[in-house]
Formats: structure tokens, C-alpha cells, sequence
């Protein structure tokens, strides 16, 4: 696909000091895990599988906690309490912890990694726990790339919000690299650049004139940048 390039939105390669990625469909391609993983998870209540599923689909970069919540509350009418919601995101976890183990990468990301973090501060920003992200990277062995590893409960701008504050940084030596519209929000209430991860035949549910770049994956962002 042909990227979108925001006239002075993207910086050059060469003035930005930290990338962060969102994980879930940029760096594995892992969202179709997720979404059964939901309609597994709340088994019985088949008559809610797929508005369940789409929830997970548009609001991919939303908290765990927070989909939770809004599926029990909203979607099956069941509201549950705090304890309640962290036991089924621990059941959510061990579902898709096999699977997201054996999950392919999405193109060009390994390759990403290994050229990027030689140069470059990385962290990746995603709606997993936290402590379930960190062990799921170090399983995966790729944990060494980044400087962080950060998850929910906070949410995109939380997250964006830390690395700038403790890196001392201004919002156009950060881009974020997501799939979704939580994480365009995160992006956008920090103003730092963004750059949409719309891969082959996916719907672009972006809107071309917010966004920095669009990319079809890791690699093509790889390309453009140097050629920029």
C-alpha cells in the first residue's frame, strides 16, 4: 500500500530519539488471537460472541481491564467488581498465552528491532498488563530491544505521557506506531507523531489527514524512513 505522509507531521528519522510501538498487530500479528480469545473467554454467552469480538476490533489498543468492563457491564449486562474483573483477565491470559507464543511476527518487525534499537530508544506501549507484556516478551526473546515495556492499566497517554516526562524529551523526538483508534488517541492528546500500521487488506479506519504515515508494516516503515 502507498503511504499517507502529513505535510511536517512525520519527523525525520534523524530527529527522533524514541519509537514506540504498540504490540498487538504491529509487532506480532496476534489481534485474531485476542478477538477469540474474548469470544473464548465469555463461552457462555454465545448470543454476544460477535459484538464481544467487534468491540476488541475497534478499540484494539484499549486496557484489558477497561474491555472488560465494558463487556460485562455494557454488552452481557453482568457488571462485576474490581476482583472480578482481574480473575478474567488472568483467565483472558492463560487463553492466549500459547498461542500469541507461536504467532508470526508481522513483516519486517524482527528486522525492525534488531536495526532500530541499535540507534534508537524503544518501548513498546501496549493494552496487556504490564507484568504479562514484560513476561511475554522475555519469552518470546525479544525483551533486550527495549528500554521499556509498559501496559495497563494505564492507558496509550498515560504511557506516552511517562516516556516523554522521564526522558525529557519533546513530543517530535517520540513517534508511536499503532493499529487503532485507542492508540491514535494516545498520540494525539500527547502530540506526539503517529504512524498507522494498516496492514494488506485491512480496513483504514484512520483519517489520512491526522495521521503523520501510514505503513503496511514494520519494514515499510524501514523503507521510507531511508529514503527520507
Amino acid at each position: 500500500m502507498e503511504g499517507h505522509v502529513k505535510s511536517g507531521g512525520l519527523p525525520r528519522v534523524q530527529e527522533v530519539k524514541g519509537i514506540v510501538l504498540d504490540f498487538d498487530g504491529v509487532i506480532l500479528e496476534s489481534n485474531h488471537v485476542k478477538a477469540e480469545s474474548f469470544r473464548l473467554l465469555f463461552s457462555k454467552h454465545p448470543q454476544h460472541g460477535d459484538r464481544i469480538v467487534q468491540l476488541h476490533r475497534d478499540h484494539g489498543g484499549m486496557p484489558r481491564f477497561q474491555k472488560l468492563r465494558i463487556i460485562c457491564r455494557d454488552i452481557i449486562g453482568d457488571p462485576v467488581d474490581d476482583a472480578g474483573i482481574a480473575e478474567l483477565s488472568r483467565e483472558f491470559g492463560k487463553l492466549a498465552e500459547k498461542r500469541l507464543l507461536s504467532c508470526p511476527y508481522t513483516p519486517g518487525a524482527l528486522e525492525f528491532l534488531k536495526a532500530y534499537s541499535a540507534g534508537w530508544d524503544l518501548f513498546i506501549a501496549s493494552g496487556t498488563p504490564e507484568d504479562e507484556m514484560q513476561d511475554l516478551t522475555a519469552r518470546l526473546g525479544i525483551s533486550g530491544f527495549f528500554k521499556g515495556v509498559y501496559g495497563s492499566p494505564r492507558d496509550k497517554g498515560e504511557i506516552l505521557r511517562d516516556v516523554l516526562a522521564v526522558n525529557r524529551w519533546e513530543p517530535r523526538q517520540l513517534v508511536f506506531v499503532g493499529d487503532s483508534a485507542d492508540d491514535f488517541k494516545g498520540a494525539e492528546e500527547t502530540s506526539v507523531p503517529f504512524i498507522a500500521r494498516v496492514g494488506s487488506g485491512q480496513r483504514n479506519s484512520f483519517d489520512e489527514k491526522k495521521v503523520a504515515l501510514m505503513v503496511s508494516d514494520l519494514g515499510d516503515l524501514a523503507r521510507r524512513w531511508r529514503g527520507g
